[in-house]
């Protein structure tokens, strides 16, 4: 198994870009997260107490909010993880058919036995989860987001 690190000032770049699209078009963006769930994630930083924002697909399972911290099969938890972990308190903005939902909520992480029930919806709805979680040895983390 190769565990590869995406290359983090393309990761930056591509964050801005979609965060800077999504915030124009009422949470609609082109490219590959076209028509899917997409969602803006403000965390609290671990280290330096920043606001940090991060756009990411998100599945309704069960009515429930669930967000992976795949990373794309990368050996190492992406920041937003580790932020979550130290403060559970976020932000969202929702993409949603009529614009953008913005509310707080809290972010809790599934334990082992309700990550592994969920994770099958999770690959039926994305098979490349699957994918990223095979690249890696670390068990790629899902957490529920509700509001506040």
């Amino acid at each position: 198994m190769t565990e590869q690190r995406p290359d983090p000032d393309a990761v930056k770049e591509f964050n801005r870009n979609l965060i800077e699209e999504f915030r124009a078009n009422d949470g609609k963006v082109t490219g590959q997260f076209s028509g899917g769930h997409l969602l803006l994630l403000t965390t609290t930083g671990a280290k330096s107490g920043q606001q940090r924002v991060s756009p990411l697909a998100f599945f309704d399972i069960d009515g429930r909010l669930i967000i992976l911290g795949s990373f794309r099969g990368s050996p190492t938890d992406p920041a937003w993880v580790h932020n979550l972990r130290a403060n559970p308190r976020v932000h969202l903005e929702v993409a949603t058919d009529s614009g953008v939902d913005a509310y707080d909520a809290t972010a809790r992480e599934l334990p082992p036995a309700e990550r592994d029930a969920i994770v099958p919806k999770v690959v039926a709805a994305a098979p490349v989860f699957a994918d990223y979680q095979s690249k890696t040895s670390r068990v790629i983390p899902l957490f529920e987001l509700e509001r506040a």
